[in-house]
Formats: structure tokens, C-alpha cells, sequence
């Protein structure tokens, strides 16, 4: 199996690509704080779900780089607080947004608490 199939991994990479939209329309003082965070703590979830799944022969590798993507994940859910706040996200955006964020962590707490289920060795 590709981790390009894991369910985490297509939905990760969804909202990295919803994000990078939306936050096109973010101010231009925000290019290098905001903006910048948010894309790369969102496409960060989606590397380190590459990286677990091909580190899952050592399962403390396997955990290991999911609890950095669950990391990720939960960096990305703080800076759109931050979008909401400065009223570059309308409520609607958000909600969607971090609702997307919460099922990918879900996901992820899955892989991690299952490490059989996806290719690791017990």
C-alpha cells in the first residue's frame, strides 16, 4: 500500500490545499507570519504521515512521526484561531476548516493506536 491511500494522508492533504486557498486572500503583512505558518504546519501533517508509514518497520519510528503529524495538525488548528480572531476566516470557513483538523487527528490517534493495522510488526 502507498501512503498516498491512507485515509489520514488524502484528507491532510485535502485541507492543506483548502488552506493554501483560503489564505490567499490573507493580508500581504501576513505573508511571512500567518500565512506562512499555517501553510507549512498543514503540509507538515501530510509529510510526516509519508514518513511514519515508511518508518512503520520500527514501530516507535511509526508512532513517533504520527505524534509529530498530530503535532502539526493541532499547530494548524491554533493559527486558524488566529485567522479567526484577526477576521481574515469567516466563521463559516473556520468551522469547516477546524472540523476537518479535529478528523485528522482522530485519524491519526487511530494509526497510533493501532500501529498493526498499518504495517507495523508487534
Amino acid at each position: 500500500m502507498d501512503f498516498k491511500k491512507l485515509l489520514a494522508y488524502q484528507k491532510a492533504f485535502s485541507l492543506a490545499m483548502e488552506i493554501k486557498k483560503v489564505s490567499e486572500t490573507f493580508p500581504k503583512d501576513e505573508k511571512y507570519a500567518l500565512t506562512d505558518q499555517v501553510r507549512r504546519s498543514s503540509r507538515s501533517v501530510c509529510a510526516n504521515i509519508a514518513e511514519a508509514y515508511r518508518k512503520r518497520r520500527y514501530i516507535n519510528h511509526f508512532i513517533s512521526k504520527l505524534t509529530d503529524s498530530d503535532g502539526e495538525n493541532s499547530e494548524t488548528s491554533v493559527w486558524l484561531d488566529f485567522a479567526l480572531e484577526c477576521n481574515y476566516l469567516l466563521k463559516s470557513q473556520y468551522i469547516d476548516l477546524v472540523n476537518k483538523s479535529e478528523e485528522i487527528g482522530k485519524i491519526i490517534n487511530y494509526m497510533i493506536l493501532n500501529p498493526t493495522k498499518f504495517g507495523c510488526k508487534s
